[in-house]
Protein backbone atom coordinates (compact mmCIF):
# COMPACT_ATOMS: atom_id res chain seq x y z
CA UNK A 1 0.00 0.00 0.00
CA UNK A 2 1.54 3.25 -0.86
CA UNK A 3 1.58 6.33 1.37
CA UNK A 4 0.39 9.96 -0.43
CA UNK A 5 2.31 12.70 -0.22
CA UNK A 6 -0.55 14.75 2.09
CA UNK A 7 -0.24 11.55 4.08
CA UNK A 8 3.52 12.21 4.61
CA UNK A 9 3.08 15.79 5.70
CA UNK A 10 0.66 14.72 8.40
CA UNK A 11 2.97 11.86 9.81
CA UNK A 12 5.95 13.88 9.58
CA UNK A 13 5.13 16.52 12.31
CA UNK A 14 3.70 13.70 14.60
CA UNK A 15 6.57 11.24 14.33
CA UNK A 16 9.01 14.69 15.11
CA UNK A 17 6.75 15.28 18.29
CA UNK A 18 6.83 11.92 19.67
CA UNK A 19 11.02 11.94 19.03
CA UNK A 20 11.24 15.21 20.86
CA UNK A 21 8.77 13.72 23.78
CA UNK A 22 11.76 10.77 23.49
CA UNK A 23 14.37 12.59 24.16
CA UNK A 24 13.98 14.31 27.67
CA UNK A 25 13.02 10.06 29.24
CA UNK A 26 16.39 8.90 27.17
CA UNK A 27 18.58 12.00 28.58
CA UNK A 28 17.23 11.09 32.35
CA UNK A 29 18.25 7.70 32.40
CA UNK A 30 21.77 8.10 33.03
CA UNK A 31 20.82 10.69 35.92
CA UNK A 32 18.54 8.36 37.17
CA UNK A 33 21.01 5.67 37.18
CA UNK A 34 23.66 8.30 38.73
CA UNK A 35 21.46 9.24 41.63
CA UNK A 36 20.73 5.37 42.37
CA UNK A 37 23.88 3.98 42.40
CA UNK A 38 25.19 7.09 44.99
CA UNK A 39 22.05 6.30 47.10
CA UNK A 40 23.42 2.70 47.13
CA UNK A 41 26.65 3.91 48.23
CA UNK A 42 25.33 5.87 51.15
CA UNK A 43 23.08 3.15 52.28
CA UNK A 44 26.05 0.96 52.28
CA UNK A 45 28.47 3.68 54.11
CA UNK A 46 25.70 4.00 56.48
CA UNK A 47 24.72 0.40 57.01
CA UNK A 48 28.04 -1.22 56.96
CA UNK A 49 28.95 0.20 60.81
CA UNK A 50 25.20 -1.40 62.09
CA UNK A 51 26.22 -4.81 60.24
CA UNK A 52 29.73 -5.14 61.44
CA UNK A 53 28.36 -4.56 65.03
CA UNK A 54 25.60 -7.17 64.69
CA UNK A 55 28.32 -9.47 63.65
CA UNK A 56 30.52 -8.80 65.95
CA UNK A 57 28.64 -9.19 69.04
CA UNK A 58 27.71 -12.95 67.98
CA UNK A 59 31.75 -13.37 68.56
CA UNK A 60 33.66 -14.31 71.50
CA UNK A 61 36.84 -11.85 72.93
CA UNK A 62 39.05 -14.77 70.76
CA UNK A 63 37.15 -14.44 67.53
CA UNK A 64 36.96 -11.10 67.82
CA UNK A 65 40.24 -9.91 67.86
CA UNK A 66 41.94 -13.19 66.06
CA UNK A 67 40.33 -11.91 62.33
CA UNK A 68 38.66 -9.83 60.74
CA UNK A 69 35.40 -11.44 58.88
CA UNK A 70 31.74 -10.72 58.49
CA UNK A 71 31.20 -14.61 59.25
CA UNK A 72 28.61 -14.89 61.96
CA UNK A 73 29.40 -17.06 65.54
CA UNK A 74 27.32 -18.32 67.81
CA UNK A 75 27.56 -16.55 71.48
CA UNK A 76 24.95 -14.08 71.09
CA UNK A 77 23.17 -15.06 73.95
CA UNK A 78 26.89 -15.80 75.57
CA UNK A 79 27.43 -12.52 75.33
CA UNK A 80 24.16 -11.29 76.45
CA UNK A 81 24.36 -13.32 79.94
CA UNK A 82 27.75 -11.81 80.45
CA UNK A 83 26.93 -7.94 80.04
CA UNK A 84 23.60 -8.69 82.11
CA UNK A 85 25.67 -10.25 84.76
CA UNK A 86 28.20 -7.27 84.84
CA UNK A 87 27.86 -5.39 87.96
CA UNK A 88 24.53 -6.82 88.83
CA UNK A 89 22.76 -5.87 85.69
CA UNK A 90 24.63 -2.10 85.62
CA UNK A 91 24.02 -2.01 81.92
CA UNK A 92 20.06 -2.57 82.38
CA UNK A 93 20.14 0.13 84.83
CA UNK A 94 21.20 2.16 82.11
CA UNK A 95 18.96 1.20 80.02
CA UNK A 96 16.35 2.22 82.08
CA UNK A 97 17.88 5.37 82.63
CA UNK A 98 18.27 6.21 79.18
CA UNK A 99 14.26 5.26 78.80
CA UNK A 100 13.78 7.95 81.62
CA UNK A 101 15.85 10.85 79.98
CA UNK A 102 15.02 9.99 76.66
CA UNK A 103 11.28 9.31 77.46
CA UNK A 104 10.30 11.53 79.36
CA UNK A 105 12.50 14.52 78.08
CA UNK A 106 11.12 14.23 74.64
CA UNK A 107 7.57 14.03 75.59
CA UNK A 108 7.80 17.25 78.22
CA UNK A 109 10.34 18.99 74.90
CA UNK A 110 7.23 18.26 72.42
CA UNK A 111 4.64 19.47 73.92
CA UNK A 112 6.71 22.51 74.95
CA UNK A 113 7.53 23.03 71.00
CA UNK A 114 3.71 22.52 69.90
CA UNK A 115 2.69 25.46 72.31
CA UNK A 116 5.33 28.02 71.76
CA UNK A 117 5.04 26.95 67.97
CA UNK A 118 1.62 27.02 67.71
CA UNK A 119 1.77 30.95 69.34
CA UNK A 120 4.17 32.16 67.22
CA UNK A 121 2.51 30.82 63.99
CA UNK A 122 -1.12 31.75 65.36
CA UNK A 123 -0.56 35.07 67.63
CA UNK A 124 0.52 38.20 66.97
CA UNK A 125 2.39 39.96 70.07
CA UNK A 126 5.14 42.73 70.74
CA UNK A 127 8.54 41.41 69.84
CA UNK A 128 7.14 38.26 68.00
CA UNK A 129 10.00 38.53 65.67
CA UNK A 130 12.79 39.12 67.43
CA UNK A 131 11.47 35.95 69.30
CA UNK A 132 11.41 34.26 66.27
CA UNK A 133 15.77 35.73 65.46
CA UNK A 134 16.72 34.37 68.77
CA UNK A 135 15.13 31.13 68.45
CA UNK A 136 16.93 30.71 64.65
CA UNK A 137 20.00 31.88 66.17
CA UNK A 138 19.18 29.05 68.96
CA UNK A 139 19.12 26.28 65.90
CA UNK A 140 22.51 27.06 64.89
CA UNK A 141 24.42 27.21 68.49
CA UNK A 142 25.55 23.46 69.48
CA UNK A 143 24.37 22.09 72.50
CA UNK A 144 28.11 21.11 73.50
CA UNK A 145 28.96 24.64 73.75
CA UNK A 146 25.87 25.31 76.49
CA UNK A 147 26.82 21.86 78.26
CA UNK A 148 29.18 23.43 80.67
CA UNK A 149 27.00 26.89 81.43
CA UNK A 150 24.20 24.59 82.21
CA UNK A 151 26.22 22.46 84.77
CA UNK A 152 27.63 25.66 86.32
CA UNK A 153 24.24 27.02 86.97
CA UNK A 154 22.83 23.64 87.93
CA UNK A 155 25.74 23.50 90.29
CA UNK A 156 24.69 26.72 91.92
CA UNK A 157 21.51 24.83 92.49
CA UNK A 158 22.80 21.55 94.17
CA UNK A 159 20.94 19.71 90.64
CA UNK A 160 24.25 18.30 89.77
CA UNK A 161 24.40 14.45 89.52
CA UNK A 162 20.77 13.98 89.59
CA UNK A 163 18.39 13.06 87.26
CA UNK A 164 17.21 16.49 86.86
CA UNK A 165 20.84 17.70 85.68
CA UNK A 166 20.08 15.89 82.61
CA UNK A 167 16.49 16.34 82.17
CA UNK A 168 16.28 19.73 82.56
CA UNK A 169 18.46 21.33 79.84
CA UNK A 170 16.92 18.92 76.98
CA UNK A 171 13.04 20.58 77.51
CA UNK A 172 13.70 23.23 75.47
CA UNK A 173 14.49 22.11 71.74
CA UNK A 174 14.96 25.65 69.63
CA UNK A 175 15.06 22.58 66.88
CA UNK A 176 11.93 21.46 68.14
CA UNK A 177 9.89 25.07 68.51
CA UNK A 178 10.76 25.71 65.18
CA UNK A 179 9.66 23.03 63.49
CA UNK A 180 6.41 22.95 65.34
CA UNK A 181 5.98 26.77 64.23
CA UNK A 182 6.34 25.58 60.54
CA UNK A 183 3.68 22.97 60.89
CA UNK A 184 1.13 24.85 62.84
CA UNK A 185 1.46 27.58 60.08
CA UNK A 186 0.54 25.19 57.78
CA UNK A 187 -1.65 22.56 59.11
CA UNK A 188 -3.94 24.52 61.61
CA UNK A 189 -6.25 26.91 59.65
CA UNK A 190 -6.60 30.58 60.59
CA UNK A 191 -10.13 30.41 59.88
CA UNK A 192 -10.62 27.55 62.22
CA UNK A 193 -9.01 29.39 65.19
CA UNK A 194 -11.10 32.04 64.60
CA UNK A 195 -14.44 30.45 64.39
CA UNK A 196 -13.67 28.41 67.71
CA UNK A 197 -13.19 32.01 69.35
CA UNK A 198 -16.01 33.40 68.12
CA UNK A 199 -17.72 30.66 69.79
CA UNK A 200 -16.17 31.61 73.00
CA UNK A 201 -13.46 28.84 73.05
CA UNK A 202 -10.31 29.53 75.35
CA UNK A 203 -7.08 29.70 74.24
CA UNK A 204 -5.88 26.55 75.49
CA UNK A 205 -9.06 24.53 74.87
CA UNK A 206 -8.52 25.87 71.26
CA UNK A 207 -4.84 24.68 70.91
CA UNK A 208 -5.40 21.00 73.19
CA UNK A 209 -8.39 20.18 71.23
CA UNK A 210 -8.11 21.82 67.58
CA UNK A 211 -4.54 22.45 66.89
CA UNK A 212 -2.59 19.47 68.96
CA UNK A 213 -4.75 16.83 66.61
CA UNK A 214 -4.18 18.71 63.51
CA UNK A 215 -0.38 18.96 64.73
CA UNK A 216 -0.11 15.42 65.14
CA UNK A 217 2.31 14.20 62.45
CA UNK A 218 4.90 16.87 62.91
CA UNK A 219 4.33 16.64 66.47
CA UNK A 220 5.77 12.82 66.11
CA UNK A 221 8.46 13.99 64.11
CA UNK A 222 9.44 16.93 66.21
CA UNK A 223 9.18 13.54 69.42
CA UNK A 224 11.51 11.25 67.29
CA UNK A 225 14.17 14.13 66.67
CA UNK A 226 14.83 14.96 70.30
CA UNK A 227 13.93 11.08 71.66
CA UNK A 228 16.74 10.41 69.25
CA UNK A 229 18.88 13.60 70.45
CA UNK A 230 18.83 12.54 74.36
CA UNK A 231 19.10 8.76 73.92
CA UNK A 232 22.76 9.19 72.08
CA UNK A 233 23.38 12.24 74.07
CA UNK A 234 26.81 11.81 75.51
CA UNK A 235 28.55 15.12 76.34
CA UNK A 236 25.85 16.33 78.93
CA UNK A 237 25.33 13.68 80.65
CA UNK A 238 29.20 13.33 81.31
CA UNK A 239 29.75 16.64 82.09
CA UNK A 240 26.10 16.88 84.79
CA UNK A 241 27.07 13.18 86.48
CA UNK A 242 29.61 10.87 88.54
CA UNK A 243 27.44 8.40 89.95
CA UNK A 244 27.47 5.49 87.60
CA UNK A 245 24.04 4.56 88.52
CA UNK A 246 22.79 7.16 86.84
CA UNK A 247 24.55 6.78 83.69
CA UNK A 248 22.62 6.48 80.58
CA UNK A 249 23.81 3.96 77.74
CA UNK A 250 26.12 6.34 76.00
CA UNK A 251 27.95 7.01 79.11
CA UNK A 252 28.13 3.57 80.37
CA UNK A 253 29.57 2.06 77.42
CA UNK A 254 32.20 4.60 77.00
CA UNK A 255 33.33 3.78 80.82
CA UNK A 256 33.00 0.03 79.90
CA UNK A 257 35.56 0.86 76.37
CA UNK A 258 37.92 2.15 78.35
CA UNK A 259 38.42 -0.73 80.92
CA UNK A 260 38.64 -2.86 77.50
CA UNK A 261 42.49 -1.12 77.41
CA UNK A 262 43.27 -3.34 80.48
CA UNK A 263 40.51 -5.61 80.49
CA UNK A 264 40.35 -7.08 76.44
CA UNK A 265 37.07 -8.71 76.90
CA UNK A 266 35.29 -5.91 78.07
CA UNK A 267 35.05 -4.64 73.90
CA UNK A 268 32.48 -8.13 73.73
CA UNK A 269 30.59 -6.67 76.49
CA UNK A 270 30.81 -3.08 74.87
CA UNK A 271 29.86 -4.39 71.32
CA UNK A 272 26.74 -6.46 72.69
CA UNK A 273 25.82 -3.23 74.73
CA UNK A 274 25.97 -0.97 71.67
CA UNK A 275 23.88 -4.09 69.41
CA UNK A 276 21.18 -3.69 72.47
CA UNK A 277 20.90 -0.47 72.60
CA UNK A 278 19.60 0.37 68.76
CA UNK A 279 17.04 -2.09 69.14
CA UNK A 280 14.62 0.35 71.11
CA UNK A 281 15.46 3.23 68.31
CA UNK A 282 14.26 0.43 65.40
CA UNK A 283 11.16 -0.22 67.68
CA UNK A 284 10.21 3.08 68.17
CA UNK A 285 10.20 4.56 64.55
CA UNK A 286 8.71 0.78 63.20
CA UNK A 287 5.77 2.21 65.69
CA UNK A 288 5.41 5.79 65.14
CA UNK A 289 5.71 5.55 61.10
CA UNK A 290 2.41 4.98 60.87
CA UNK A 291 1.30 8.42 62.31
CA UNK A 292 3.17 10.17 59.73
CA UNK A 293 0.82 11.17 57.57
CA UNK A 294 0.42 14.30 55.08
CA UNK A 295 -2.44 17.13 54.90
CA UNK A 296 -3.93 15.54 58.14
CA UNK A 297 -5.92 19.09 58.04
CA UNK A 298 -6.76 18.80 53.93
CA UNK A 299 -10.34 19.92 53.86
CA UNK A 300 -10.94 20.98 57.22
CA UNK A 301 -12.45 24.05 55.91
CA UNK A 302 -15.02 23.93 53.45
CA UNK A 303 -16.06 26.70 51.56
Amino acid sequence: MSVTTETRAALVPELAGSASRRAPKDARVPIAVGSTGVLLLGAIYCLLPVAWVLIASTKDASELFSTFTFAPSTHLWDNIVDLTAYRDGLYWRWMLNTALYAGIGAVISTYISALSGFALAKYVFPGKATVFRILLMGVLVPGVILAIPQYLLLAQVGLTNTYWSVLLPQLISPYGIYLARIYAAAAVPTEIVESARTEGARELYIFHRIALPMMGPGLVTIFLFQFVAVWNNFMLPYIMLGDDRLFPITVGLSGLLNQGASLPAMYTLVITGALLSIVPLIALFLMLQRYWRVDLAAGAVKA
